[in-house]
This record gives C-alpha cells, structure tokens and sequence, in this order.
C-alpha cells in the first residue's frame, strides 16, 4: 500500500466521522437523523461518493433527502475542512446505499440453489 492509497483511506475515515456531524447540525429533522454506511474517494481524493442508509425511506423520500444534500454539499464541505483544517474537500456525490438488499438477493439465491441440490441429491 503506498502513501497516496493510505492517505485516501483516511480522509474516507475522516469523512466518514464528520459527515454525520456536519447533518445533525442542521435543521432538518430527516436529514438530522441520516446514517452514513460508506465513504469512497476517488483516486485523487476530488471526488467522494457518500452512502446512506435507506432505513424506512420510500422513493419520495429518498428523492427529497438527495435534492436538500445536493443543495447543502457545499456546508458539508465547509464544516470538514474547518474541523480538519483542510484548505480542499472532495465533491460529495451522495447515493442511498443498495450494497445490502444486492447482498440480501444473492443469500436468497443461494439458499435456493442449495435447497435445490438438497431434492436432487
């Protein structure tokens, strides 16, 4: 691993840490209460894919939540360079997270595939 990968890893740690409080300072009751799963930066550290939890949102909700963070990423990045000290901030790309329900689906199919085995065999 060399010093460039080492230093993305951390800023997606660092992001990671202050995302979340950057929104529970807002005012916005369902953006307060958002889970960051997973942070992704870009090599170059120029851009940084932001993953949340779907929770209970429908696809309304979850539409409204990606507009107000499209329009707040600048406050994000400003509230994680002053609590950094940075003088750059990735661009946020903010997306719910699918990574679960794709896992969930595979699981699903497997169990099926080995049920199957299990009649013939």
């Amino acid at each position: 691993m060399n010093a460039n990968e080492i230093k993305r890893l951390r800023t997606e740690s660092i992001l990671k840490q202050l995302i979340p409080e950057a929104l529970s300072s807002l005012d916005d009751a369902m953006l307060k209460g958002l889970c960051v799963t997973d942070v992704e930066c870009k090599k170059g550290r120029y851009d940084a894919f932001v993953y949340l939890d779907k929770m209970a949102f429908d696809e309304r909700e979850q539409e409204y939540v990606l507009n107000h963070l499209k329009r707040i990423s600048r406050h994000l990045q400003n509230f994680c360079m002053s609590a950094e000290g940075w003088y750059r901030c990735p661009n946020f790309h903010f997306q719910f997270d699918d990574r679960l329900e794709y896992q969930n689906h595979i699981d699903k199919l497997f169990d099926k595939i080995s049920k199957d085995l299990n009649k013939d065999g």
